[in-house]
């Protein structure tokens, strides 16, 4: 086994000529440094564990940008070439430094090291409970190809490595107690030709199936911190034609948090909704009941306006239809408060339905979008359309302050959340519940015209979130 002094001494040799190996091989580098511009936001506080020259780092721009790595020569190079960026000699097993970080990068970086799980251990001591790290690995099955191209000299000859798969590395992860979050799988052939490289690389590498033949591996974790923190929750509940159940949110609601707060916003309703919101409002006045009418249409629309009047650290929807049981919205809290997620969203596709609760063809759209859902956004997601989503006020502010990358294109709301929570990379956990049948009015759901609105709506992400070249 290659030792740690011969590989000090081999990235010492390799510095000066490392970004003239970068160019014969700019693609791979450029779709890393895209790809991971795309999961971490412009503006993070980020560091590069193996920074090399640095260029990774500066690519994510951050606002607090700290590379580490262990070659004297490298870092030399990247405090020359990023002069506003902090760059640090050190080892990756024993370095430390007084701040924790939004994320951390591992880019081509598991294959050299002498003692991974070590590694994993110091980072821990640089997280918080929101942290990301990042990590992309080579595929071991291109193992031979590599070797091959080194032979050829198309690529520097690297020492002896770790080759790696993925439940290798999710079971280094797990024994230092961080959770993956998420895959991804990237560039099926690393050599840019014009036409080819759309083809392969922005089409095909991103099926089902042939995915599993790519170069690179992108690998979202999270560290798995306790949290047992009372917070205060917005309860924001979107309603049209719902007269007969605005009072039974109050009443079935469990309490939970250190306060509670109701937001009823009403949409242009033909059965007084607005009035009997106003009445249950008088009716509790112990209850902290804000009520408004949105100046917009459709349920999206209703619930950024009403998330913009909340206060709680949590925001939570609850679809006035009762279909999701207001009793279930405690599970939900404890999900989120507890971390067993970030992005915590309601699945009724396990228990046994009220005979009127989802007609047929509702349940079979709702199979089909779980499984392209699952697929989109690289994490396991059963239940797409249901109405009950949980998060932090603070990554929700992220998620719209991202929405331009997506534009206002749903005026459901669940997509938005979804797709803008997936980008930013948040654990998304599902809770079960059973769904009801309503007890008043009838659905505002057109199976046909909105199932066909929800499938543009799903190749529109795919094309933003998945075919990216």
């Amino acid at each position: 086994m290659t030792d740690k002094s011969f590989l000090h001494s081999y990235f010492e040799e390799l510095a000066p000529k490392r970004d003239r190996w970068k160019k014969r091989n700019r693609l791979y580098h450029k779709i890393l440094e895209k790809h991971y511009s795309f999961i971490i936001p412009e503006g993070s506080n980020v560091l590069e564990v193996g920074c090399g020259t640095g260029d990774l780092l500066n690519a994510v721009k951050p606002s607090v940008g700290v590379g580490l790595d262990f070659s004297k020569n490298m870092i030399a190079i990247a405090k020359k070439k990023y002069p506003k960026l902090q760059f640090i000699e050190a080892d990756a097993i024993d370095f430390s430094i007084n701040k924790k970080f939004d994320y951390i990068i591992l880019s081509d970086l598991l294959s050299s090291l002498w003692d991974i799980q070590g590694v994993l251990k110091n980072i821990w001591k640089h997280s918080h409970n929101h942290t990301k790290i990042i990590i992309s690995n080579y595929n071991f099955i291109w193992e031979p190809s590599l070797r091959f191209t080194e032979f050829l000299r198309l690529k520097a000859r690297q020492p002896l490595q770790n080759w790696l798969t993925i439940s290798d590395i999710k079971n280094l992860l797990e024994l230092e107690d961080f959770e993956l979050v998420r895959v991804e799988r990237k560039l099926l052939f690393p050599k840019y030709i014009p036409l080819i490289h759309l083809i392969i690389n922005g089409f095909l590498a991103n099926l089902p199936g042939i995915n599993r033949f790519n170069l690179v591996h992108l690998i979202t974790a999270r560290p798995k911190m306790k949290m047992d923190k009372k917070y205060s929750v917005s309860i924001v509940v979107p309603a049209r034609n719902e007269k007969g159940n605005i009072e039974n949110t109050i009443k079935r609601t469990p309490e939970f948090g250190s306060h509670q707060e109701f937001v009823f916003i009403e949409g242009n309703s033909k059965d007084n909704t607005y009035e009997e919101m106003v009445r249950v409002q008088k009716a509790f006045p112990e209850k902290d009941i804000k009520v408004m009418k949105q100046t917009g249409k459709g349920k999206g629309n209703a619930v950024r306006e009403a998330f913009e009047v909340a206060t709680g650290d949590i925001l939570m929807i609850l679809d006035a239809d009762l279909t999701t049981p207001p009793e279930d919205l405690l599970k939900f809290y404890y999900a989120l408060a507890r971390n067993h997620g970030e992005f915590i969203n309601g699945c009724r596709l396990v228990y046994p339905m009220d005979k009127q609760a989802m007609r047929f063809l509702n349940h079979l759209g709702n199979k089909f979008f779980s499984w392209f859902f699952t697929y989109l956004l690289g994490q396991r997601l059963k239940d797409t359309l249901c109405g009950t989503k949980v998060l932090f006020r603070k990554d929700y502010e992220l998620i719209k302050k991202n929405r331009k990358y997506f534009g206002d294109f749903d005026p459901f709301g669940d997509f938005d959340l979804l797709f803008g929570a997936a980008k930013l990379n948040l654990k998304i956990t599902e809770i079960i519940v059973r769904y009801r049948d309503r007890e008043y009015g009838s659905t505002q759901i057109s199976r046909f015209r909105h199932g066909w609105l929800l499938l543009r709506m799903s190749l529109f992400a795919a094309r933003k979130m998945k075919f990216i070249t």
